[in-house]
């Protein structure tokens, strides 16, 4: 048997099924027309952002990074809540954009902005994080050919990484953002050309349980910010200082002790140096926002017994859930919280396997899982499907096609 991982708190079980935002698996099945179906809960993104909002400083805003999950409806919440977006395409900028998001609230990274998409965010005012010299020169060219000021940030490789992130976006040698020892002189080199100077973006590492690696990396972030600042000789207008927040996925998880970070974010900015006094801050979360808040539902297809392991046969799989499947940048795969939506809350009654309906032995949704029995036609769930789900899956894979999705 292998264990799965923990439930998040917030669902419930009605008659005997699953219940999201208080409706059951099959009826929101039914209302969707179909498997496999995400569902995404706003009931439990509000009570996020504000336990955020609690725990974090009063000055510290909140960014949304939509790469996390871009579902239309979910985006047009999301305006609602937060103080601002952060994109990584010309494609999420459009979508933000028809979210009804400011563009003076949106913030574009990404290490290979095509001159078409520095041009847009530069026509919309959109702050563009550079993430090198060649691209602060480009996007100049283009804001003096079309007589627009570019609205530009640098985004920062620090020389340090979030200890225990799932992804190291700093450190050494990266794709990502300019090295330290750059900054300031490509910084003064933008704004001796004209352009709106930004601040500076610090994307550290994702993906991290362990609070106080987070609170030394913001530590450190702040320490850096600060001492880039004196060496550009001009004031810092906004510093984003990244994410990193993780969710459990994984039997052993530990939740992220969310007070610990507010509470040491709180002394270090109650003793900021004078550099960093009338900064605004950020912090840029994504799967943090919204992971736990989606429910993968998918159809159990077949019952089959294979050399005395039992395998339930779904419509579903990596097609649409990549990273519960194992195979989106873990190196030993381990179950996600899966459950029989059908028989939600009922004892488990032995071993099984699920797995998805593609002709691959890597579509594995849970191995060797201790579940109640499920026949065909029940219901299984997949949690902490709300970020990394639909849009970062091969859903053509095979011809199969995306899955439905609904917010509720």
């Amino acid at each position: 048997m292998k264990p799965l991982g923990p439930i998040p708190t917030g669902f419930a079980v009605l008659d005997g099924e699953l219940a999201i935002g208080g409706r059951t698996a099959s009826a929101l099945v039914a209302e969707a027309g179909g498997t496999p179906l995400f569902v995404y809960s706003s009931a439990m993104i509000r009570e996020r952002v504000a336990l955020l909002r609690e725990r974090l400083p009063d000055r510290v805003r909140l960014h949304y990074a939509i790469k996390a999950n871009p579902f239309p409806p979910l985006l047009a919440l999301m305006r609602g809540l937060v103080d601002g977006f952060d994109i990584a395409s010309g494609g999420e900028l459009r979508l933000a954009l028809e979210a009804g998001q400011a563009p003076a609230a949106m913030s574009f990274a990404g290490p290979g902005k095509r001159d078409a998409e520095l041009e847009l965010a530069i026509l919309r005012g959109v702050t563009l994080n550079i993430e090198s010299t060649g691209q602060a020169r480009r996007a100049l060219r283009i804001a003096e050919r079309i007589g627009t000021r570019a609205r530009l940030a640098i985004r920062v490789n620090p020389a340090f990484e979030l200890r225990g992130s799932g992804m190291k976006m700093g450190g050494g040698a990266k794709p990502f953002g300019v090295d330290e020892a750059l900054v300031p002189g490509l910084a003064r080199e933008m704004i001796a050309a004209g352009a709106e100077w930004r601040g500076l973006h610090v994307f550290a590492g994702s993906q991290a349980l362990d609070a106080e690696a987070i609170a030394e990396a913001q530590g450190r972030v702040l320490d850096l910010a600060a001492r880039l600042t004196a060496e550009i000789g001009a004031p810092l207008p906004h510093l984003n200082m990244g994410g990193g927040f993780g969710i459990p996925y994984f039997a052993g998880d530990r939740p992220l002790d969310l007070a610990h970070v507010g509470e040491a974010l709180s002394e270090r900015i109650a003793a900021l140096p004078p550099e960093l006094a009338e900064t605004e801050m950020a912090v840029e979360l994504g799967r943090y926002l919204v992971g736990e808040a989606g429910v993968y539902l998918t159809r159990v297809l077949d019952r089959k017994e294979s050399h005395e392991q039992t395998f339930l046969v779904t419509d579903g799989g990596l097609h649409h859930v990549l990273a519960a499947s194992g195979n989106f940048g873990t190196v030993v795969r381990r179950n996600y919280p899966v459950a029989i939506a059908s028989r939600f809350g009922a004892d488990p009654e032995g071993e099984a396997s699920i797995v998805g309906c593609l002709c691959t032995p890597l579509d594995r949704i849970a191995d060797q899982a201790l579940l109640p029995r499920a026949e065909e036609g029940d219901l299984v769930a997949v949690f902490c499907t709300g970020a990394y789900g639909a849009s970062a899956s091969p859903a053509a894979f095979l011809g199969q096609g995306p899955a439905r999705e609904m917010l509720v």
